[in-house]
Formats: structure tokens, C-alpha cells, sequence
């Protein structure tokens, strides 16, 4: 277990690094949850980049044949955002234990 601080990959935008480095420095993290947590950090880049995006162009564009069609940001926005979602709750900062609500799967089954 590593108790130094780190600094965020340069690869974030200034805010998501700033966010990386405020948990990194908050909570007591080995290296495969600065992986989760750097995994988190791009997918939340990731939506915001998505949402810009939709900002400029809309949500709805005409294809070639004039018809309207959702705009692919969309699905890369919720896609990042689930990402993003599912990453932080892999890291489990509030630590507090969750009940797993997934149903098991058979024996037997892989």
C-alpha cells in the first residue's frame, strides 16, 4: 500500500486533475485503485468532452437522405457517464459496504 501522493496523469483536464489529486490525497489508494480511479477521471473527460460536443452541434442531426438521427455524442456521453458511474462505485470511497444486488449466477455456469 502506497501512502505518498502522487500527481494526476497530465493527460486529464486541469478540473479532473485537481479532483484525481483531492481523492488521491484524501483517501489511502493502491495502485490498482489510482487505476480505477484514473479509469474514472477519463470517463468523466470523456462525458464533458460528449456534452460540449452536443453543445455546438445539437442533439439531432439530418442524415443524407433528410432524415433526423441522434446525434453520436449522445451515446458516447451516456456510455462515459455509466463508465464513470459503475468506476466509482468499484472504488467504494464512501466505505461503506453495499449490498451487491446482482442476481448470482447458476453453478455450474461461467
Amino acid at each position: 500500500m502506497t501512502t505518498t501522493t502522487t500527481k494526476a496523469p497530465r493527460h486529464l483536464t486541469s478540473t479532473t486533475r485537481a479532483w484525481w489529486e483531492t481523492v488521491e490525497a484524501t483517501y489511502v489508494l493502491t495502485e490498482h485503485h489510482k487505476m480505477l480511479l484514473t479509469l474514472a477521471a477519463e470517463a468523466w473527460d470523456r462525458s464533458v468532452q460528449a456534452r460540449q460536443q452536443l453543445k455546438i452541434d445539437g442533439i439531432v442531426y439530418t442524415d443524407r437522405f433528410g432524415a433526423p438521427r441522434k446525434h453520436p455524442a449522445i451515446s458516447i456521453e451516456e456510455q462515459a457517464r455509466s463508465g464513470f458511474a459503475r468506476l466509482m462505485r468499484e472504488l467504494d470511497l464512501d466505505g461503506a459496504p453495499t449490498p451487491d444486488i446482482r442476481p448470482r449466477r447458476a453453478r455450474g455456469v461461467r
